[in-house]
């Protein structure tokens, strides 16, 4: 009787450990392929699983921050199908799949570009965007991170440039003259530090181009840089002492990083950089503390000091703007590597040296006129990443003036030429092709002083306005006195070139 007992329960329970050691692993990758062939992995993408036919409700699961899940399921059919579709680069996908799990065999289901229902996206509400997913973040960025070593501090630092340039904190970098970055747990480079300014706490570095060319650059979008107000949601890379890269999150004003991580690169949820990492204080275990945020507009502002020190000395001794005339207007184009140029140039000149015990003071350079930009000077200061076209009058001598000042040459009294504006500026007009640009400012020079009290024109543009891509580029000048009458002037391929090359200091950052 108990042996019979005993062989009814084993036989009651075969079919469970028959059931249990039936189920399989379904490995899903969900993951989007762009035309060149680089995948672009959708973390958090909820999926339903249904079996068919339907006997219980559809099972949820969420892919992780690689885009892979992994389901245990019993032998069947079953349908899996996105809970909602996600958007990307203006199309939205969704996924409906059907599989059959075979009894101890595991299977892959790979959901991509190819097998997705595509459709235009809207902006419609609900519907989750890849680009604003934080988790992507570390594995799109975490190459261009590296540890950065001083006698004194260990930091982070982030590659913002294929030519060697990577910026961190000056906190991190102090007073030292070299460092070394750290690309991996077996490559670490020497590293000379360029810039360190510690008002606005960013340190410049250089390597060595070579050891980085695999190494995709962050970009700083110094044209437009971004900012992030206090209460917004940040996110950090970053080195921790012995740790690995992580990702770090929370808001401008409360953001808690550990040490080591400090000089690391920040984001937004879109991905935009609005900054790097300075620890503001530690606690006193030395292990976390909070931090401060050292904006993208400073850090792009040494940087392109930097910059601009570079490409103004391959321009040395041709600071001058690229100038083209109408019969009635000179125009000169003025970038703002010219604009540092100049300055930087006076800055030199102004400076004292010692020769013994005597002190000489070389003075000012003086500024072209082209670089006095009277009521609009503080505007310029700033170097703001803008073309400026100025427009000046040509100054004309009447026929009597010119006889009057001879005559008086006859007499040994040597006179200036007596000049007067051809004509007053009125207004200027731009095509990029047949069609019209339109300004960022149109300023008005007030006259220097003098009996020729002239006005001039000073023209604010986007710099991508006029680029060699412009199958051409005109310009139609307007006097006061024939004000309806304009002036036209295409511009020089050659003069256009030379202005892209001025500013690719900043689309390459």
């Amino acid at each position: 009787m108990v042996r019979a007992l005993g062989l009814l329960a084993l036989a009651l329970m075969a079919p469970h450990v028959v059931g249990a050691q039936a189920l399989s692993v379904l490995h899903i990758k969900v993951a989007l392929v762009d035309a060149d062939g680089n995948a672009t992995p959708v973390p958090r993408h909820a999926l339903l699983i249904s079996d068919n036919p339907t006997t219980a409700a559809p099972r949820r699961v969420l892919t992780g921050a690689d885009g892979t899940a992994d389901v245990r399921l019993r032998p069947g059919n079953y349908t899996v199908e996105s809970d909602r579709p996600v958007a990307f680069r203006g199309t939205t996908y969704q996924w409906t799949a059907i599989i059959d799990i075979v009894a101890g065999r595991d299977q892959a289901l790979e959901l991509t570009t190819r097998n997705a229902e595509a459709e235009a996206s809207s902006a419609s509400a609900g519907v989750p965007s890849l680009e604003t997913e934080p988790s992507l973040l570390l594995p799109r960025w975490e190459g261009s991170v590296a540890a950065l070593w001083t006698p004194g501090t260990r930091a982070s630092a982030f590659v913002v440039d294929s030519r060697g340039l990577v910026v961190t904190n000056q906190r991190a970098v102090g007073v030292a003259t070299s460092a070394e970055l750290q690309l991996s747990p077996s490559v670490k480079v020497a590293a000379r530090v360029l810039t360190a300014d510690s008002m606005k706490d960013v340190a410049v570095l250089w390597v060595d181009p070579s050891v980085i060319t695999s190494v995709k650059p962050i970009p700083l979008a110094c044209m437009q840089p971004k900012a992030a107000t206090d209460r917004q949601e940040i996110f950090t890379i970053g080195l921790p002492l012995r740790q690995p890269k992580d990702l770090l999150s929370g808001t401008v004003s409360e953001l808690v990083i550990p040490r080591g991580t400090e000089g690391g690169p920040v984001f937004t949820a879109d991905g935009g950089v609005v900054g790097l990492t300075s620890q503001a204080d530690r606690n006193d275990d030395g292990r976390r503390g909070s931090s401060r945020l050292v904006r993208t507009a400073d850090v792009c502002e040494v940087v392109a000091a930097d910059a601009f020190k570079d490409a103004a000395g391959r321009r040395a001794g041709s600071l001058s703007p690229y100038q083209v005339s109408t019969p009635t207007f000179d125009v000169a184009f003025i970038t703002p590597v010219m604009v540092y140029g100049v300055r930087h140039q006076a800055d030199l000149m102004a400076k004292r040296t010692r020769q013994g015990s005597r002190t000489i003071d070389a003075g000012p350079l003086p500024v072209s006129r082209w670089m006095d930009f009277g009521n609009w000077s503080e505007y310029v200061e700033d170097l703001p990443p803008v073309l400026l076209v100025r427009i000046t009058p040509k100054q004309v001598e009447g026929f009597w003036k010119g006889v009057a000042r001879g005559a008086a040459q006859t007499q040994g009294v040597a006179l200036p030429p007596l000049t007067r504006a051809k004509s007053g500026f009125s207004r200027m007009r731009a095509y990029c092709g047949e069609a019209e640009v339109t300004p960022i400012h149109s300023f008005d020079l007030a006259p220097r002083s003098g009996p020729d009290q002239t006005h001039e024109g000073l023209y604010v543009f986007d710099p991508s306005a006029f680029e060699p891509g412009c199958s051409t580029v005109r310009l139609v000048l307007y006097g006061e006195k024939v004000p309806e009458r304009g002036e036209p002037r295409t511009i020089e391929s050659s003069i256009l070139q030379q202005i892209a090359q001025d500013f690719a200091l900043y689309r390459d950052r």
